[in-house]
């Protein structure tokens, strides 16, 4: 799995303080910047955080490209609509013979030779269809849930925090997990203030009723 972080908003924790100082301020916001200084920036985002005034962590963007990641994981990143995708086409891209392999698979020779051979007899079988001239988008019925993908994701920070709140949790599949705590090692890098309590619900108190995740920090 590659995570790269390939554009933010310049300055993200500035904006976002801005934002939260300019609600109640009534000079010019040359003024504002003047008087912003980093102890201050500080100060704002943790009260926003208090206070639950999460919009101003809307103005700022963050985009990340992906690979190495199963049609899987892309699913359900998907879901996360407050978002913006563009992903590796199956349709126009010639598929490679790439794929994901769960450890609960790896860990077995037999797991592992049940898992490969039905993956690769369905590679054989797309690639024998381009061959005989079906169009990939047809031919990509055959592909299983495994093969690799790659995608870009563009994220507002309030968004962003609501992701790592569900998909850094225990109780998330292994591989989104694994994809949300490389992200959010990331932003954590550009904006720490931010994304300094970001992560799974224990992090801050007892894990919702019904879940059964462990706080495991990275």
């Amino acid at each position: 799995m590659k995570v790269k972080l390939i554009s933010y908003t310049p300055e993200p924790e500035k904006v976002c303080a801005l934002a939260m100082r300019l609600c109640h301020y009534q000079g010019s916001i040359e003024e504002l910047e003047e008087k912003l200084t980093p102890e201050e920036i500080v100060r704002l985002l943790n009260k926003a955080k208090k206070l639950q005034h999460m919009s101003i962590f809307e103005h700022a963007s963050f985009t990340f490209y992906i690979e190495g990641v199963s049609r899987v994981t892309t699913h359900q990143l998907v879901r996360h609509r407050i978002a913006s995708y563009s992903q590796q086409s199956q349709r126009y891209v010639k598929i490679k013979d790439e794929y994901v392999i769960p450890e609960t698979i790896k860990k077995e020779e037999q797991r592992l030779n049940v898992y490969r051979d039905l993956i690769e007899r369905a590679f054989d079988a797309y690639e024998e269809l381009v061959k005989l001239g079906v169009p990939k988008e047809d031919a990509r019925y055959l592909l299983p849930q495994a093969i690799e993908s790659k995608i870009i994701v563009t994220m507002n920070a309030r968004e962003l925090m609501h992701f790592f709140t569900l998909r850094t949790c225990n109780s998330a599949q292994w591989e989104i997990r694994e994809l949300a705590w490389k992200m959010l090692e990331l932003v954590r890098n550009v904006a720490p203030t931010i994304f300094s309590d970001a992560g799974p619900p224990c992090f801050r108190g007892p894990c919702p009723e019904g879940k059964t995740c462990v706080p495991e920090r990275r």
